[in-house]
């Protein structure tokens, strides 16, 4: 399939030091990504588009998201930017899920473990859906790999 990213690379440039459970977060998202997903680039101004698999960058520069994409052989072929505005509340949200879910696996029983992690799935889920939402036009993905964006996304914002 070529419509899936086959490389991932996170810039870490100015960013606090993740926590454990961040770094954690992040390997998982990395490894379940690459395992599959789905990520296309559509038709633009009627140019062809360039086959995948891609090479993904992901950033925070002047406040801004940014992904870079390039072509499996390294040749790049777009760059976009999104604003993190819309990602904010959503991303606080998972934070302080995060946080309560790890805080639970600590010293809940399993039962209240669970409602944690349903309600940690659902901001979840509303990451993914914001992150679609802005995509629309740049890149196509489908919603397991959004998810897998937006777990990543929140690592950038980290600190």
């Amino acid at each position: 399939m070529t419509n899936r990213i086959c490389h991932i690379e996170i810039d870490e440039t100015g960013l606090a030091r993740p926590t454990p459970e961040i770094e954690q977060e992040r390997r998982v998202a990395i490894f379940d990504l690459l395992e599959e997903n789905s990520f296309g680039l559509p038709a633009r101004e009627g140019r062809a588009v360039p086959p995948g698999p891609y090479r993904l960058g992901l950033a925070i520069r002047e406040g801004r998201l940014v992904f870079e994409i390039a072509t499996e052989d390294e040749t790049r072929v777009g760059e976009f930017y999104l604003s993190l505005g819309p990602f904010r509340q959503v991303v606080k949200d998972y934070f302080q899920i995060c946080e309560s879910y790890f805080d639970a696996v600590k010293r809940l029983p399993p039962s209240q473990i669970e409602t944690v992690d349903m309600a940690r799935r659902g901001i979840h889920n509303e990451g993914a859906r914001v992150l679609q939402e802005r995509l629309e036009g740049k890149a196509e993905v489908d919603t397991d790999t959004a998810r897998r964006l937006f777990t990543l996304i929140c690592v950038l914002h980290w600190g």
